[in-house]
């Protein structure tokens, strides 16, 4: 699949993979700073922003997705970072193509399967129930979500999806048939028979429950020279949370030698 993204910069290639419900707009202001030194490719997953929707939603499509968009753009090998589903899916891709990748950075998600989280299910089902007819504003439209989502930054999240149709009316840019009809898979484990020995680097939010200490058995079976940073104030949406600080970790982590 063809996906849309965003460039930035030259020099070494960068491809930074939005979670659930996101968009490259979510990592345009990372992306832009990063940019100072790297070549940084921000795409829409399928079923979300820009990008083509399809039946198919699982994170051995959404690698093959991004494989399509390396070889397409002759990037070589790349420094690939993910977060939440992003970051299974930049788990998913150095398991199948790991020639394509020359380190990984994953952003709150570990490879293990995890319970099905009700609150994202909640979410697409309070999306599936909006009614655009007759809305003239984005207020009118948060004024029907407010009451089912009342976490503001989750419900800002789900408010960026909004587009104009041609008619200029109100449309979700996301594929919610397909997430909703998926969502188990999202939750799935990151397995393979072998190991991604390149570096990894696995950061946290402090205040997020998504990388437990438990994960680290899986994580070091999977990735034997992964290393975890922790950013104490931060929630499961780091960028959103801490940006400064994440930062700091990236431009190290990316900057680094590594023998």
């Amino acid at each position: 699949m063809k996906l849309f993204y965003r460039q930035f910069g030259s020099g070494k290639p960068i491809i930074i993979l939005h979670g659930l419900f996101g968009m490259s707009d979510n990592w345009v202001s990372i992306g832009k700073q990063l940019s100072e030194h790297f070549a940084v490719y921000i795409p829409d997953m399928r079923n979300h922003g820009q990008s083509p929707h399809d039946a198919v939603f699982s994170f051995s499509a959404m690698a093959d997705d991004v494989l399509e968009l390396i070889n397409d753009n002759h990037l070589g090998k790349v420094m690939l970072i993910g977060h939440s589903m992003g970051g299974k899916v930049a788990m998913q891709l150095a398991m199948n193509h790991g020639d394509k990748i020359d380190r990984l950075m994953v952003i709150d998600i570990s490879p293990e399967k995890y319970p099905l989280r009700h609150s994202q299910q909640h979410v697409v089902e309070a999306m599936q129930r909006v009614t655009f007819t007759g809305i003239a504003s984005r207020k009118g439209i948060e004024d029907q979500l407010i009451y089912s989502i009342p976490d503001f930054r989750t419900r800002q999240l789900v408010m960026k999806n909004l587009f104009r149709t041609g008619d200029n009316s109100f449309a979700w840019r996301l594929n919610l048939g397909a997430i909703h009809h998926n969502m188990d898979k999202l939750f799935d484990s990151v397995e393979s028979d072998s190991a991604f020995g390149k570096p990894v680097l696995f950061i946290r939010g402090g205040q997020s429950d998504y990388i437990n200490n438990n994960a680290w058995e899986k994580i070091l079976k999977l990735f034997p020279a992964a290393m975890l940073e922790t950013i104490p104030q931060a929630g499961h949406w780091i960028h959103a949370d801490a940006p400064g600080e994440l930062l700091i970790i990236m431009n190290d982590f990316l900057n680094r030698s590594f023998v």
